[in-house]
């Protein structure tokens, strides 16, 4: 089945099971939670996962192909001004903050700060400050009046209209105050929830002082964590058409997907890290490309999942199931199907997965195989 050529969805199912932890914490400072299907789970917010995609991506790409989320737009622009230059930190910021007028961004409380966080390319900051470094010195040189009517020639917001960083195209942008700098997002990502039952439970701990002399009793100091233990369900879904539109490019907009899924797949949000040491690997990764709609899972886990032990195992089984449920009641047939998981493979565990998603695949080549689905769809998509 060929899929029609303005709309492909990449669905991607996790499952992963955390040791005592604290991933996310609410105002308590403790592990964020939901209450699903009548019991209280586990929870991570999507916008904690996105922030570990990010921060993975980070560890392997060259943070001038990245994209930072700031309030200190004017201090980046003004030291890209002056990199290089004879010109002093005054002048620079006095040419950032003429550029960046040009956006009608709201300023925030602190000067040169924006009103909130601005997600930018590098490269696009280092193309809007390439349109005055050469004529610095001449600018500098005019008053407000007229280093104003200047600038307002240059093209500033093309510049931030244009040239994406996979990150931006990925999750978007929303300034409120120019819509015409708004990016849509081409990713959407569910908070993560517990596939089971889960208790808070608390990490009563005590620090010795180093120096406290032998007549000194007592700990220097006295505290709890909250923590909980549990295997998560995480999905996440990519536009492949919103994102080849944000992108401008076919091969760009695939290398995304793949840069994604083995991000949103080895990443996890770093809270009480060093208290906890909780990072893991998936026990499986499923990904699934369609044409009508994303199709989130997680009913799979409507009612939680019971047994004391093997619980990674019994929520994969329930995964496989509602996944070819929900394919015969819909008359659904995915274009495509990618799966890799660490269950024992002889067991009735790996027979429904198998049945769902099809063979299992090491991760490595479940990302071949995806990136070479899509190339060949979108390449189909243009004769």
């Amino acid at each position: 089945m060929a899929l029609p050529a303005s709309r492909t969805f990449i669905d991607v199912h996790i499952l992963q099971t955390v040791p005592p932890a604290n991933l996310n914490r609410d105002d308590q400072g403790n592990p964020k939670e939901a209450f699903f299907g009548g019991v209280r789970r586990s929870r991570v917010s999507s916008q904690a996962w996105k922030r570990a995609t990010r921060t993975h991506f980070a560890e392997r790409i060259a943070p001038q192909d990245l994209a930072t989320r700031t309030r200190r737009v004017n201090a980046a622009l003004a030291e890209r001004i002056t990199d290089g230059t004879a010109l002093d930190t005054a002048t620079g910021a006095r040419l950032a903050a003429a550029l960046l007028d040009q956006l009608k961004i709201s300023a925030g409380k602190k000067e040169g700060d924006t009103a909130y966080l601005f997600f930018y390319g590098r490269r696009q900051l280092d193309a809007v400050a390439g349109l005055v470094r050469e004529r610095a010195a001449e600018l500098s040189a005019l008053d407000d009046a007229g280093l104003a009517e200047e600038i307002k020639s240059l093209p500033v917001r093309e510049q931030f209209s244009s040239g994406h960083t996979l990150d931006v195209a990925l999750f978007g942008r929303m300034v409120a105050d120019i819509p015409a700098l708004n990016v849509d997002a081409a990713t959407q990502v569910a908070h993560a929830l517990s596939t089971h039952a889960v208790e808070l439970e608390f990490d009563y701990f005590t620090a010795v002082d180093d120096e406290q002399t032998e007549e000194e009793t007592g700990a220097g100091m006295i505290g709890t964590i909250g923590f909980n233990s549990a295997t998560l369900y995480r999905y996440a879904t990519v536009g492949l058409h919103q994102l080849r539109r944000n992108l401008a490019d076919d091969e760009a907009a695939v290398g995304a997907v793949g840069e994604f899924v083995t991000s949103f797949a080895r990443s996890i949000p770093g809270g009480y890290q060093n208290s906890f040491a909780h990072r893991t690997l998936p026990s499986l990764v499923a990904v699934v490309v369609r044409a009508d709609q994303p199709v989130n899972l997680v009913s799979a886990f409507e009612e939680p999942v019971s047994v004391s032990s093997g619980i990674a195992a019994a929520s994969a089984r329930n995964l496989a199931r509602e996944h070819s449920r929900a394919a015969r009641a819909w008359g659904d047939t995915p274009d495509f199907t990618a799966l890799c998981h660490t269950f024992d493979g002889s067991g009735d565990t790996a027979d429904l997965l198998r049945g769902a998603f099809g063979k299992p695949v090491g991760f490595p080549d479940l990302l071949t195989g995806l990136r070479a689905h899509l190339t060949g769809r979108l390449q189909q998509a243009t004769r």
